[in-house]
């Protein structure tokens, strides 16, 4: 069941965006050559628990961090390792949740670090295209194949490869509610409502669409070890069209 959001709800997710978003400021600033996954993990710890909220990821289902930290052919779920750091030429994926007075916020974000090959450019831009493309159809009176329809024609458009395991998802009591979004067309006519909410997130690929999980159970990578991008915002329709919940709030 897909759940509409009251008006009090939705203030609670946006603060919880607004705690993704200060979280996503803070590692633009300090992704650099170097720096280890767990570094990464513990500043966004501090961040969420200095705003009075709870990181959504730690302990889901087991999981060891507050953030996936996923790094070039890793595609999500990245588990962070004081061993692990990024060097010059990588992208890491950082993907993060936060739960604030029972309302989560959810959002992702890929990080060149230092300088990139120009085919990893044009992954990330694609990527990042192709969120928003999405978001542009999140509106109340579309279906969920519109947003589905909108990543998929981007992605197809630079000959991207499109994760089909994995996809968009509600949000809003818990991190996965109803209902699952693919980033590819599928027939879903499910109509999108006034106050309901999706984490919109394409996964793109510079070769295929197939991924592999690693033995840790976690970490998704692509099969044929290309790099991968990851970009997502959790979105709220309106009557009058959407807001992104995972940006900073004036």
């Amino acid at each position: 069941m897909i759940h509409k959001k009251s008006r009090d709800e939705i203030k609670r997710m946006r603060h919880a965006g607004h705690i993704v978003a200060l979280v996503h400021k803070k590692m633009k600033e300090v992704i650099e050559p170097g720096i280890s996954t767990k570094e990464l993990d513990d500043i966004a710890y501090h961040i969420i628990k200095g705003e009075r909220a709870i990181p959504t990821f730690l302990g889901y289902h087991g999981f060891p961090g507050s953030i996936c930290a996923s790094i070039n052919e890793q595609v999500v779920h990245g588990i962070p390792n004081e061993n692990i750091k990024v060097k010059e030429g990588d992208i890491i994926s950082i993907d993060v949740g936060a739960t604030y007075a029972g309302m989560v916020g959810d959002g992702a974000w890929t990080y060149p670090v230092g300088k990139v090959s120009d085919d990893v450019i044009r992954l990330l831009k694609t990527t990042e295209e192709a969120l928003f493309a999405g978001i542009a159809q999140m509106r109340a009176g579309n279906v969920l194949d519109d947003i589905s329809g909108a990543v998929e024609d981007v992605a197809k458009r630079e000959k991207m490869g499109i994760v089909r395991q994995y996809g968009g998802h509600g949000v809003g009591h818990e991190m996965h509610e109803d209902p699952f979004l693919f980033n590819y067309r599928v027939g879903d006519k499910t109509l999108i409502k006034p106050n309901t909410a999706i984490a919109i997130e394409p996964m793109l690929n510079l070769g295929c669409d197939e991924v592999v999980v690693a033995d840790d159970e976690w970490t998704v990578s692509t099969q044929d070890g290309k790099p991968s991008a990851h970009f997502e915002h959790t979105v709220l329709a309106t009557d009058d069209g959407n807001i992104i919940i995972t940006q900073l709030m004036n």
